[in-house]
């Protein structure tokens, strides 16, 4: 039965306590702390005394609460004149983000394809067809960006405006405001009133994007705005907006980047350094000719079969002041040698076409197949390797790589895989396909994931056949396929999903072998099948975006 009451006090003699009282006698119990009310009398019910007496309390002081002061009302979202995601499209993107939110099994993957992996290759698509997202699904996709980082640029590049509306309200996706540009969208860059007021007052973000695409009209013109601000900026935005200088890198820049060796900064310095080796004719690239030619050169003493067949090395014996305002660090990383380490710099911030000065004409290849003194070898050609991948020169790429089917050991390059991919990438994109094709013929899959990481989506013929070929192979051998996921889950991404049909006899599964691991098979019948169902799904996806 509820307890009837007079009024306040016959309710709660304890309503006089302070609350702070109250909280104390809660805190310690009423029999360690009985609540006494005023004139010194102990209630005969003092826990229901206590509870009355808080319940009224509280009341009196939520109805005592101060009203917030209202803020100032956000500006509206910026108009996006993209248009909308079609019906199919805006389903599957809200099934790909409700997908990664689920609770993932441990254990076997199953047939099924992974719907995570597949935001990426969605968001790309999305973003070449030009559409816009849904608002309703702007923040499952910022909170999905925040997760991963390699879905930002993508992401923030769909979610346009409005995803920099929302970050600004929510500091959890603060993010989308500080690194990539992908996520903005520019003014007229023909509107010069307008360039000069996003760029004065806009967030990092935005000036990124809007100095990117004024240098991708007008390379001039956004070195000119880039100026304007340049002394004022701060050491890490200077170093992402002289990034942006890398597309349409000319002649024009080289006064600028010139002054920007003197950079407060080392990594402004090393970043201005970088970009003017790119430039052939410039001052820099001829500076660090002259040092780097004093000490690479033929072997003029008559060893060999002749004069010049093989390279003479006698590195840096200081690192003088010249040197290191060019640029070049004198303090080289933990056991390293000094006069190795001022080699390799020279070296790789030098053209490459002064070497065939150097070497009486000879091509690349030959250059590259010559015998270097003193087991300089290994520096000189990391070096090479180092300015074919900065000065972007298929020539020398192709020459230090060598023969796809050759041994690693036995090409002129280097060994490892990690800056044979660097090279590939200076490759265009059928010549890149057919090697890394050719590699995986010749040396199989163990090695091949980083190469496979710089081929084109999706991959060309050849280069498919040859992944297939050689997981045909591995499924044939008996092994677990769990040694290929990596490879496996680059093929249900990059494979050209029309292949699906040809790779279906690959999903049932083999006779088992004696010599085979137990239900090896199986697991592979597994992993095609959710191969094949991932292609078609990729197919399914595209249809529905264009």
């Amino acid at each position: 039965m509820p307890r009837t009451t007079t009024g306040p006090t016959a309710a709660s003699p304890l309503a006089a306590l302070p609350w702070e009282e109250l909280v104390t006698s809660a805190l310690l119990g009423t029999d360690r702390r009985p609540p006494v009310a005023p004139g010194g009398r102990v209630p005969a019910d003092g826990p229901a005394a206590l509870l009355d007496a808080v319940a009224l309390h509280t009341v009196r002081r939520r109805a005592g609460l101060l009203p917030a002061v209202p803020g100032a009302r956000p500006e509206p979202t910026p108009h996006d004149p993209r248009p909308q995601l079609p019906e199919a499209a805006r389903h599957r993107l809200a099934q790909l983000l409700a997908d990664r939110a689920a609770p993932t099994a441990s254990g076997r993957r199953g047939a099924a394809p992974d719907l995570t992996e597949l935001i990426p290759q969605w968001l790309a698509t999305a973003n070449r067809q030009g559409f816009r997202a849904p608002a309703a699904l702007v923040p499952p996709l910022l909170d999905a960006a925040r997760a991963r980082t390699d879905l930002r640029p993508q992401a923030l590049a769909f979610a346009g405006p409005l995803g920099l509306w929302l970050a600004a309200l929510n500091p959890e996706w603060k993010f989308a405001l500080r690194g990539s540009a992908g996520g903005s969208l520019v003014p007229d860059t023909s509107d010069p009133e307008a360039v000069r007021r996003l760029w004065e007052e806009g967030l990092f973000a935005e000036r990124i994007a809007l100095l990117d695409a004024v240098r991708a009209r007008e390379p001039g013109a956004a070195l000119a705005l880039l100026t304007t601000t340049w002394p004022t900026e701060r050491a890490e935005d200077r170093l992402m907006f002289l990034d942006s200088l890398r597309t349409g890198l000319g002649a024009g820049d080289e006064e600028f980047l010139e002054q920007a060796l003197a950079d407060r900064s080392r990594n402004v310095r090393a970043t201005a350094a970088e970009l003017l080796s790119a430039l052939p004719s410039s001052a820099f690239a001829g500076r660090m000719a002259a040092r780097a030619t004093s000490c690479v050169n033929p072997d003029r003493t008559g060893a060999g079969s002749g004069a010049g067949a093989s390279i003479a090395v006698e590195a840096p014996h200081e690192c003088d002041a010249g040197m290191q305002r060019d640029g070049v660090a004198a303090v080289p990383p933990t056991g390293r040698g000094e006069r190795s380490w001022w080699l390799v710099q020279l070296v790789e911030a030098t053209p490459l076409g002064v070497w065939q000065e150097q070497f009486g004409g000879r091509p690349a290849e030959e250059i590259v197949a010559l015998p270097v003194a003193d087991d300089w070898a290994g520096e000189l050609h990391a070096a090479w390797c180092r300015a074919a991948v900065r000065q972007r020169h298929p020539e020398w790429a192709r020459a230090l790589l060598g023969a796809a089917s050759a041994p690693p050991a036995g090409s002129p390059g280097p060994a490892s895989i990690a800056e044979r991919s660097k090279l590939l990438a200076v490759l265009s994109e059928a010549e890149r396909a057919g090697w890394v094709a050719e590699f995986i013929a010749a040396h199989g899959l163990s090695e091949a994931f980083q190469l496979l990481g710089v081929c084109t989506v999706p991959w060309a013929g050849p280069l498919g056949r040859a992944v297939v070929d050689a997981l045909d192979i591995a499924r044939d051998g008996g092994s677990y396929p769990w040694s290929f996921s990596g490879v496996m889950g680059l093929a249900e991404r990059c494979l050209d999903p029309t292949e699906a049909d040809r790779l279906e006899v690959l999903t049932a599964t083999p006779d088992e072998q004696e010599d085979a691991s137990p239900g090896a098979g199986g697991y592979w019948s597994e992993a095609f099948q959710r191969l094949v169902s991932t292609l078609r799904l990729r197919a399914a996806m595209e249809a529905e975006l264009t």
